[in-house]
């Protein structure tokens, strides 16, 4: 098995080439869609959130209210870094069982988390940073995620720099270009992936 990091700013595009490097044959373990399951009424994380942060944070279907929830932590950096707290370690211990199910294998294992840098992981065969100008990543989480633009700088803000997710990188994809372009960097990517075999 090989096991890679991958890790990119809000807005970057890390989700498509997460999506490109499946097609290629990678086993995808998302940080994020782990959380989402989670997060579902009755989930491990979902009962400790509402702990939390009381019924505020939950929708009138009992689901998760998670724009409530941004409301709460991205104005509060002390809260985020509580929630953080209390979310991590499970994620971790769940990422950690499914890259088991795939250790005896020589599949290549793409570990997907967004904040890589504020949680380092042990046992990486390397680290695949998806890299897009600040500025950008705003301007393309505003125009496709609906989000204010106070709300995409406040997001871009809580996260490690750019400059710090570039000092962890052995090898870095551009999204600073098309779709045909990025497709382009993630073939370039995948051929250092499988170097490592």
């Amino acid at each position: 098995m090989i096991l890679i990091g991958l890790t990119g700013g809000i807005g970057c595009g890390k989700s498509e080439v997460s999506r490109l490097l499946e097609k290629r044959g990678a086993v995808i373990v998302d940080a994020d869609l782990i959380v989402r399951e989670l997060q579902q009424p009755g989930g491990e994380i979902f009962l400790r959130m509402v702990e939390m942060f009381g019924e505020k944070v939950v929708a009138t279907d009992g689901s998760l209210n998670r724009a409530a929830v941004a409301n709460e932590v991205f104005k509060d950096a002390d809260l985020l870094k509580k929630l953080n707290s209390l979310i991590h370690p499970v994620v971790r211990r769940v990422m950690n069982e499914r890259v088991e199910s795939h250790r005896a294998t020589d599949k290549i294992v793409i570990l997907d988390i967004p904040l890589l840098v504020e949680n380092p992981r042990e046992g990486l065969d390397g680290v695949l940073v998806v890299d897009l100008d600040p500025q950008t990543a705003i301007e393309r989480i505003v125009s496709q995620r609906n989000m204010s633009i106070d709300d995409a700088k406040a997001r871009v803000s809580a996260q490690s720099t750019r400059e710090q997710r570039l000092a962890i990188a052995d090898h870095v994809v551009d999204n600073s270009g098309d779709r045909d372009a990025l497709a382009i960097q993630v073939d370039v990517a995948w051929s250092w992936i499988t170097s490592l075999k």
